[in-house]
């Protein structure tokens, strides 16, 4: 989170970089710059800035991972239900109602999750 002290106007970091820059070194905190009083560009310590995209990667591959369990559940449950033929066939007359028939189950799905939690 930027704190109010450290937002500068991007003339005065001119004036003092080095002193920023080592501020922004030994707190590890970003600041912004502004221009005619708007924030235009946010300065940050390398490794800090690498620690922030190493974070976002790691969750990016964890998001992944979690979809595609996900899918490979549905695809399993679906698998399973032909088998056992607790599925319904739909025509040309019932195709309609199938998209409510599939936001249905997904209520019922987050419903049962939630009452679980």
């Amino acid at each position: 989170m930027i704190e109010l002290k450290n937002i500068h106007s991007l003339s005065d970091f001119k004036r003092n970089a080095k002193e920023f820059i080592e501020r922004i070194k030994s707190t590890q905190s970003p600041m912004v710059l502004t221009v005619n009083g708007k924030a235009e560009v946010v300065v940050q310590d390398a490794h800090a800035f690498q620690a922030i995209c190493d974070r976002a990667e790691q969750a990016e591959a964890e998001l992944r991972a979690l979809k595609l369990a996900t899918l490979q559940q549905d695809i399993n449950l679906g698998i399973a239900q032909l088998k056992n033929g607790d599925y319904t066939e739909y025509d040309s007359d019932s195709l309609p109602n199938l998209l409510e028939n599939i936001k249905n189950r997904g209520q019922k799905r987050l419903a049962h999750k939630n009452e679980s939690i």
